[in-house]
């Protein structure tokens, strides 16, 4: 038998740790990732986060477990003294059909006040100092990536 090779994690790039979760795409999945932030949340001191973050974290990994083809949903969570960062990245799916938009940080709100679906973003971007989708480059073709920030906004003189 041999020795278990630790694969190194790359710095978090806004300071503070780094969190990763790999889900099977299942109907459980959004569940498992709301409960794996809140814990995240409390131990940091981010307790008055977590019902945005959940609620957040739950539209992403919804969306990629409903709209993609992927076998495993990816969170990342970025925490520092100030913000938390969420990261959702599935391999399958187009992101038009999943998120109605390819690359932009706009949610335009298009379900009609008795459509039961079609407002997950543009919850997302109510509650989030910032958020956005992207791709996994040439590293990682195919892959989309879903990003939210919550925390204190910045204070300009």
């Amino acid at each position: 038998m041999s020795a278990a090779t630790p694969t190194p994690v790359q710095p978090n790039p806004l300071g503070g740790e780094s969190y990763r979760l790999t889900l099977p795409n299942t109907a459980a999945a959004p569940r498992i990732a709301r409960d794996f932030l809140a814990s995240l949340l409390h131990v940091s001191r981010h307790s008055g986060l977590v019902d945005d973050a959940r609620v957040c974290v739950t539209e992403l990994v919804t969306n990629a477990h409903c709209h993609t083809r992927t076998p495993r949903i990816g969170v990342h969570v970025a925490v520092n003294r100030k913000r938390v960062t969420v990261a959702v990245s599935d391999d399958g799916g187009p992101v038009r059909e999943a998120f109605g938009m390819l690359g932009t940080a706009t949610a335009t709100a298009t379900a009609g006040p008795e459509q039961e679906h079609g407002r997950g973003l543009a919850l997302v971007e109510s509650l989030a100092l910032a958020w956005g989708t992207g791709s996994g480059g040439e590293r990682h073709p195919g892959r989309t990536v879903v990003w939210f920030t919550l925390g204190r906004p910045e204070v300009t003189a």
